[in-house]
């Protein structure tokens, strides 16, 4: 499932690895890995989101072609860096509703660096899937776990938030106009 190529960051820049980026991908099939495979699966992808400072990662970002993404707010500034609270591995999820509030927040992604832009999205989701032993969860978020779970269905559906953003910035513009 993992091989060397799923071992870095895919990103838009690369017209074969854009390909991948917007497609949406396919279901998960439990009954094609083991148990075993699944834990791998998730703490690679885990590993993978951390060592790139990154708080949520589809699987296709780093070229799978499955339905699972991973997702763990950061810590508060001034804590160190860092994660905190529940770590997320959901399979085949679906957003179920969304709140009729829209905020307008800066994103950035690892399959787009260097840059960001404003994006508006849903304040409240709710989003059913599976947990990694197959059973359905469904889950509230708010604020920016809301966002987070947003942001990585879409990568799942092939979307990217440079689709939707708003005055998109490079990072060497930022520095420019200071």
């Amino acid at each position: 499932m993992i091989s060397e190529e799923n071992k870095k960051i895919w990103t838009l820049f690369n017209k074969d690895e854009e390909k991948i980026l917007r497609k949406k991908v396919s279901d998960f099939d439990f009954s094609r890995y083991s148990k075993k495979e699944i834990e791998e699966l998730i703490r690679f992808l885990r590993r993978m989101m951390v060592a790139h400072k990154g708080i949520g990662l589809a699987a296709n970002q780093v070229g799978l072609d499955l339905r699972v993404f991973v997702a763990q707010l950061p810590s508060r500034k001034g804590q160190g860096g860092g994660y905190q609270g529940k770590f997320y591995a959901i399979f085949n999820p679906k957003i179920v509703s969304l709140s009729g509030k829209k905020i307008k927040e800066e994103e950035g992604c690892l399959s787009v660096p260097g840059f960001w832009g404003e994006v508006e999205r849903a304040e409240k989701i709710e989003i059913e899937g599976f947990d990694k032993n197959q059973r359905p969860i469904r889950l509230k978020a708010t604020g920016l776990l809301a966002r987070i779970f947003q942001h990585e269905i879409d990568h799942l559906e092939g979307k990217l938030y440079i689709d939707k953003a708003k005055n998109l910035f490079s990072i060497n513009q930022e520095e420019e106009e200071k």
